[in-house]
């Protein structure tokens, strides 16, 4: 759509009312596979000389409006959808270290993702580094090793909301021939775009913010275009395969069909198709509605996140607060080069008490919900050491530097004081 702006492409990009009949809305295309037509095109279409439709476990219109719009809005060159974020994830570190590498990443992640590494990974022989400081890009540089084939983070960390210097590890994965991926779902493309800061890949956990109402599991990925997977350090991208011979029968690699978006075809057409994790065009169209009102969302959650960072700040009966907002934030200059919208609709915090006051605040709250989601329209709250990153033992979260007695906010649309309220009376009843 040229030059449109951001809130013109959440609401177009990805979808020509010219193209479906002129529905204005977003069809579903409820259907498991496609009319090829004749032979001739069925022909074109498997040699990658005509796009088209074959089967929707790895293509469908409803989910391609997704991916297209998503990727307007991140300033990239393609884009995938899958079943959830963590199929996103997993299928962006495999496609990048697939037969033997490394990842160099933090202990500042989603608990889940931490518990990956430790579990899935080197059973598919993927190994995985720890840089020391989260907030240190030169401890990145000094964990690399020969084989590490990517340095992937969270651009807005979970729960502690740590701000990355992604142009700062950009630069260090670059200068060694290896891509940076990052996890972009706390930001949402509305907070930050970071391919405009180098990021190579992008991944989503479309549950959250981006859909925006806690009605969808989804995730997406996303690629910049500029990264050269052919610099030899990934001879998976260069390897013929039959199943992506020309209409003259001859093997070709991903990087032979296109340069423009090989990452994310080669997810699609090895990762999607043969693990299966697909998204489906009905979740597909419900994520769609909710990236319709993105920017108004999150443009109110984070006002209200700041009026209760500092609501928090100010009761006595709290110890801490962390959010790039917070008074004395390590990331409050990062947030300023990185998130000019705005710090993030999450922020965690710890009160002057143990575990018996912790749980009689979060089971004294109305407003806030609590569940292991965050983005939502509604407010959320959860003690992340004992559920989201449970599966952490304490030491590994000692090294993430989330606390005994963690309480995660994730802000919603409600009247930022009617949550000021609610905070203030669970306060009271968990100290009464």
């Amino acid at each position: 759509m040229g030059t449109a702006g951001f809130d013109t492409l959440k609401v177009r990009a990805g979808h020509n009312p010219a193209e479906h009949n002129g529905s204005v809305q977003v069809p579903i295309y409820q259907t498991t596979s496609y009319d090829l037509g004749d032979t001739a095109r069925a022909g074109r279409l498997l040699a990658f000389e005509e796009l088209g439709y074959v089967y929707t476990r790895i293509g469908n219109p409803t989910v391609a409006a997704l991916e297209q719009r998503v990727a307007a809005l991140d300033g990239a060159t393609g884009a995938v959808g899958v079943g959830s974020g963590m199929a996103a994830v997993s299928y962006a570190l495999l496609n990048a270290a697939e037969g033997g590498g490394r990842i160099l990443t933090t202990r500042n992640l989603y608990g889940g993702t931490t518990d990956a590494f430790t579990k899935i990974y080197p059973r598919f022989g993927i190994g995985v580094d720890y840089a020391r400081d989260v907030d240190d890009p030169d401890s990145f540089a000094r964990a690399l090793r020969p084989d590490t084939k990517a340095i992937f983070v969270e651009t807005i960390t979970n729960p502690n909301s740590v701000v990355a210097d992604v142009a700062a590890l950009a630069e260090i994965a670059h200068g060694h021939g290896i891509p940076l991926i990052v996890d972009n779902t706390f930001a949402t493309p509305y907070l930050q775009r970071p391919i405009e800061h180098g990021a190579d890949v992008v991944v989503y956990s479309v549950t959250k913010g981006l859909s925006g109402h806690g009605g969808v599991i989804a995730g997406l990925i996303l690629e910049s275009g500029r990264f050269d997977w052919g610099n030899g350090k990934f001879p998976h991208f260069t390897e013929p395969a039959w199943t992506l011979r020309d209409s003259a029968q001859n093997p070709r690699s991903v990087l032979d069909i296109t340069t423009e978006f090989p990452f994310t075809l080669r997810v699609r057409l090895n990762h999607l198709a043969y693990l299966g994790a697909t998204l489906g065009p009905q979740d597909a169209y419900v994520a769609l509605l909710g990236v319709e009102t993105l920017s108004e969302r999150v443009r109110k959650q984070v006002d209200s996140t700041v009026q209760l960072v500092r609501y928090l700040e100010g009761h006595e009966k709290v110890a801490w607060v962390k959010h790039p907002s917070a008074t004395g934030s390590p990331s409050a200059e990062l947030a300023k080069k990185y998130l000019p919208n705005g710090g993030g609709t999450v922020l965690s915090f710890g009160i002057h008490g143990g575990e018996e006051q912790v749980n009689a605040l979060i089971d004294s709250t109305t407003l806030f919900s609590y569940q292991a989601n965050v983005g939502d329209a509604r407010s959320l709250i959860i003690n992340s050491n004992k559920t989201t990153h449970g599966e952490l033992r304490p030491e590994e979260q000692d090294l993430a530097g989330i606390l005994p007695g963690t309480i995660r906010l994730s802000v919603g649309l409600e009247d930022p004081q009617d949550l000021i309220a609610d905070l203030d009376q669970a306060i009271g009843k968990a100290f009464g």
